[in-house]
């Protein structure tokens, strides 16, 4: 089998791509669908920075073939605010959250889940699975406590 027609939505958007069965889905999402904001840091499920949504839940789009995206809902760093920059975005903008920019997607997908989901949470814990190499994690979490709801 060298090609598998797959179906989903990523951000609220119909898709149809025709790939090999096995083809990450961060490859997908950047290379076929051009939506280049989920970072490829490891490529091998390690340090978080291509988190994504797929209905509803984390994923490391890394590690994640398309054969199993098949009607489910993506939501990239793209598609988390409709209108303009979600809350997280703009407190990484603000507060210096990005250095190099790899890991914030990432960081910032992860958080937003958290936000959604937890009453309270520590954000050291919301960010457990996403791993920085440039900035000592203080901005990102100063970023993250700013958009927190209080």
């Amino acid at each position: 089998m060298n090609s598998l027609a797959v179906s989903f939505s990523v951000n609220g958007q119909s898709f149809d791509v025709n790939v090999h069965p096995m083809r990450r889905l961060l490859d997908v999402l950047r290379d076929d669908i051009n939506l280049t904001g989920t970072k490829e840091g490891c490529g091998e499920g390690e340090c978080g920075a291509c988190t994504v949504l797929m209905d509803g839940l984390l994923i490391l789009s890394c590690m994640v073939p398309i054969c199993q995206v098949q009607g489910k809902q993506v939501t990239t760093i793209e598609g988390l605010s409709a209108d303009g920059l979600h809350p997280l975005q703009q407190a990484f903008h603000e507060r210096g959250g990005a250095q190099c920019g790899i890991c914030t997607p990432g960081m910032i997908v992860a958080a937003a889940y958290y936000l959604e989901h937890r009453d309270e949470a520590d954000i050291r814990e919301a960010l457990s699975g996403n791993q920085c190499r440039c900035t000592g994690y203080t901005r990102i979490f100063e970023s993250v406590k700013a958009a927190w709801p209080h």
